[in-house]
């Protein structure tokens, strides 16, 4: 969807299913969340579909992920309590990695994704004789 994005037309299921190599069922759940989460919109009829709601370059892979997965998880300040020293010494570092994950995450957008892919697309051109 971020590559058709500036011809404004939407990009219907079978189109999305067959390019991405994706169940039609599966898709459809996706899609569904990701214009519950604001990521995508839907547009009606026989020309409709599935559009990006913002530009590529304003939707980072971290809102992506955060709302197909929900990766905002908050540590509960009771049970942390409860842990012992090992324990909460390993979750210190899980919330580290977290941290940093969610980071270069965040610095990516779609954008981003599609010109590291045509990137690699150019380097993959042979010439033959």
């Amino acid at each position: 969807m971020a590559t058709h994005y500036d011809n404004g037309e939407p990009m219907q299921i079978r189109q999305i299913a067959a390019q991405q190599n994706i169940p039609d069922r599966y898709l459809e759940q996706l899609l569904a969340t990701l214009r519950r989460g604001g990521i995508i919109k839907s547009q009606r009829g026989s020309k409709g579909g599935y559009l990006l709601s913002r530009e590529p370059w304003k939707i980072t892979i971290y809102e992506v992920l955060e709302c197909l997965e929900g990766l905002d998880v908050k540590v509960c300040e009771e049970s942390a309590s409860l842990k012992s020293i090992d324990s909460a010494v390993v979750d210190e570092v899980w919330q580290e990695a977290r941290q940093a994950a969610n980071s270069v995450l965040q610095n990516y957008s779609l954008q981003d994704l599609c010109e590291k892919r045509d990137a690699r697309k150019q380097l993959d051109i042979m010439y033959y004789i």
